[in-house]
């Protein structure tokens, strides 16, 4: 291979990883200059692939999409994994790191309905499906009658069972509609001044080995600076507020003429109660700015917001 490393890259099998995953390869690939199949793809089945039935903060939160990849890479099976930054738990195993983040897609969230165009419009008492507690909290902060229902499985289940009737609605990552040519299928896009995004969103993190040197080497040039200070900053915010699945959190920094600005939510599970922070500061700051505004949250929430599950 002209000494580049044999990378072997880990991923979730389901069709939006495999995307991002060979997306991924390809600029791998354009980037030393070699085929794509000079890097093995090893497909990885997870938890939080298998559990179908019940919400992931039942399961044990966001590590049910990731402990099966980091053991693989520890036990030195794979060499970096591709996950949607997402579903990545705010704290990694000691010989794991984020080795960096490719550019990021839009972050909005779609609405998908047969049903209504917006959802002020969605008739009274209506059928909302999600696995996300963040979306369901700003869902009943817009519309309290609403009735929130599991909704699991893959894009494309998601969005059948929202066009088909199955729920009155449902929500989506514009960032994994656009990787699978999906766009279309989106009622309406929600904008980040009305509905925030989850941390991380429409990011694909790397993690490796952190004393895997070479391999780093190997990655860097794909790798966009700007979307590692906006998630930096976004999940520092997350773990000042040592935020799970089990509570309501969004957060969305973004680069705007050298400066990163920030806004975060904590909310009540039923939308009754909202705290919201906005911050700003240099990109190189951004693990500090976004562990200010979670603290900032802290002195204002009650215990319980937290604690409630």
């Amino acid at each position: 291979m002209g000494g580049i490393p044999v990378v072997r890259i880990g991923t979730r099998g389901s069709p939006l990883a495999m995307t991002q995953t060979l997306a991924v390869r390809r600029s791998l690939a354009a980037a030393h200059g070699v085929p794509e199949d000079t890097f093995e793809v090893v497909v990885i089945k997870t938890t939080g692939d298998m559990i179908q039935d019940r919400p992931l903060s039942e399961s044990g939160g966001k590590g049910l999409f990731t402990k099966e990849l980091d053991a693989a890479m520890i036990e030195g099976r794979i060499d970096i994994a591709v996950h949607s930054s997402k579903d990545l738990p705010t704290f990694l195993p000691d010989e794991i790191c984020i080795a960096g983040y490719v550019p990021r897609e839009d972050v909005r969230d779609v609405l998908v309905s047969a049903k209504a165009k917006r959802i002020i419009d969605l008739p009274k008492g209506a059928t909302f499906g999600s696995a996300s507690l963040r979306r369901q909290a700003q869902v009943l902060r817009l519309r309290p009658d609403l009735k929130p229902v599991l909704l699991r499985g893959n894009v494309e289940t998601r969005l059948r069972k929202a066009e088909t009737g199955e729920v009155d609605a449902t929500l989506l990552a514009l960032a994994g509609l656009n990787r699978l040519g999906l766009t279309q299928r989106a009622t309406a896009i929600l904008e980040t001044d009305d509905f925030l995004p989850a941390v991380g969103q429409g990011a694909v993190g790397i993690t490796a080995r952190k004393d895997d040197h070479a391999t780093r080497v190997a990655i860097a040039g794909i790798l966009d600076g700007e979307t590692g200070f906006a998630v930096t900053l976004e999940r520092a915010f997350l773990a000042a507020l040592d935020g799970s699945c089990r509570t309501p959190i969004a957060g969305h920094a973004r680069l705007v003429d050298g400066k990163l600005l920030f806004r975060g939510l904590l909310l009540r599970v039923d939308g009754s109660e909202v705290f919201e922070v906005e911050d700003s500061g240099h990109p190189d700051d951004a693990e500090m700015i976004g562990t200010r505004a979670g603290r900032h949250i802290l002195e204002r929430a009650p215990g319980d917001i937290l604690a409630a599950h």
